[in-house]
């Protein structure tokens, strides 16, 4: 607050002009508004239009205070009219001409010195920098986070991790730059023999790649096709194994438990010749030059007889022969040539005299092979007749025929093998010389 200002005969020269606060009182009343908390200056602020620079107290570490008489100097009234003027013409009405004085020299008492502890050199500290958001557009993104960087211990770039993009659409524009300046690193690395550094794609060259790694519809139906005949193979493959192997291993183990069956009822009396029932075995057939031991069953039932490794005797039906025993016709059997034991395989190399010998609960019964019909057709019932067409022989006899199946692995023709009973021998006796041998 201003202090009031002094009369003029209270030591100051010049007129004093009542008139110019218009009244008594006036003068009181402008000095009273001048009190107002409200229109004080802030701190450190001046209001006043007189205020001159040269007032203000220099900076320093420690602040002085003036000695008595400065402040009672300095707190002379001068007290300015409510309208505005120039200084020199308010000290000219007021006060009258006066020399100009030069201030005293203000005494500076002794202070305390403050002693101030020396901080050191100021850290620095970098502040981070706000992010700064594009007028045009802010929402939400997933910026490219990764950026190629050189190690200091080589050349190598590697990929290090880059602050999220923030902004709106000019912010990804810089950012798309960005990528096109790393694609450009990419090819003067790759220029230089440097490993190329990994460069991030965009969501539509992500997506293009994921289109072009996409199979055509041909390249799928061409797979599928593959597969189908690969399987297809592989099915083939385990078929051909399991007829050409296991087929014969089975077939073996069924037939020599036959033939073990037979002979142990042979030797327990069990036995009686006569009438067999289809699938029965009743005799064993010796081809030694072929190496075949082979039981003869009942039939000629692929099931029942001819896929468990066993010959086959046509004894039903039209089909039905002689017996080995009978003093007259013909004894026609049947077996597989390949797979399911096999035992026909190989009759194609029978010589006229190769001996093929049946054994029978009685008595040992001795064929010599005679002739071979290579192919015919399987309808073809007349090879096995009594008195057999194209055998070589001219009138009933006690015969043998082996029919098996022609080519080999098929079933499309017949081949046929004849012979004639030369050595009827009883067990008593023994074995004929065609087993000992």
């Amino acid at each position: 607050m201003t202090p009031l200002r002094p009369e003029p005969d209270a030591g100051q020269e010049g007129p004093y002009a009542q008139g110019a606060y218009e009244g008594d009182g006036m003068f009181e009343a402008a000095v009273d508004k001048l009190a107002d908390p409200l229109n004080d200056p802030l701190p450190g602020q001046h209001a006043s239009p007189w205020f001159r620079a040269e007032d203000v107290p220099a900076p320093g570490p420690a602040r002085q205070e003036p000695p008595a008489e400065a402040q009672q100097a300095s707190q002379q009234p001068q007290q300015p009219p409510s309208e505005w003027y120039d200084p020199e013409g308010y000290q000219r009405d007021w006060y009258g001409q006066q020399e100009p004085q030069e201030p005293a020299p203000r005494p500076v008492p002794a202070a305390r010195e403050a002693v101030i502890p020396d901080p050191g050199p100021p850290a620095q500290v970098h502040a981070p920098a706000p992010p700064v958001l594009n007028d045009e557009t802010v929402a939400l993104r997933t910026a490219d986070t990764r950026r190629t960087q050189r190690t200091d211990e080589g050349d190598e770039p590697v990929a290090v991790a880059e602050p999220p993009a923030t902004g709106g659409r000019a912010e990804r524009r810089r950012a798309a730059k960005g990528r096109g300046r790393r694609r450009g690193e990419v090819g003067r690395a790759a220029e230089a023999g440097r490993p190329e550094p990994a460069v991030p794609m965009s969501r539509l060259e992500a997506r293009r790649a994921a289109r072009a790694a996409k199979d055509s519809p041909a390249v799928v139906a061409s797979r599928v096709v593959g597969e189908v005949f690969i399987t297809f193979g592989v099915l083939m493959l385990l078929f051909v194994t399991y007829q050409l192997w296991w087929t014969n291993i089975r077939a073996d183990q069924i037939a020599g438990r036959e033939t073990n069956k037979i002979q142990d009822e042979w030797a327990n009396g069990e036995r009686t010749p006569g009438a067999f029932e289809p699938g029965q075995g009743f005799a064993i057939m010796h081809i030694p030059k072929l190496d075949v031991v082979a039981p003869i069953a009942e039939g000629i039932s692929k099931d029942k007889v001819l896929d468990r490794g066993m010959v086959g005797h046509y004894g039903e039906g039209k089909l039905k022969t002689a017996m080995p025993s009978a003093k007259q016709g013909n004894f026609a059997v049947a077996g597989h040539r390949n797979t399911h034991g096999e035992p026909f395989r190989y009759i194609n190399k029978l010589k006229p005299g190769d001996p093929i010998v049946v054994e029978t609960q009685d008595a040992y019964y001795t064929y010599e092979m005679t002739s071979i019909l290579p192919q015919t057709s399987p309808s073809n019932v007349s090879v096995i007749g009594t008195v057999p067409p194209g055998s070589g022989f001219t009138g009933p006899g006690r015969y043998i025929t082996l029919t098996t199946c022609t080519p080999e692995f098929t079933s499309t023709y017949r081949m046929i093998v004849w012979g004639k009973m030369v050595d009827e021998r009883p067990r008593s006796k023994g074995k004929p010389d065609a087993l000992v041998g």
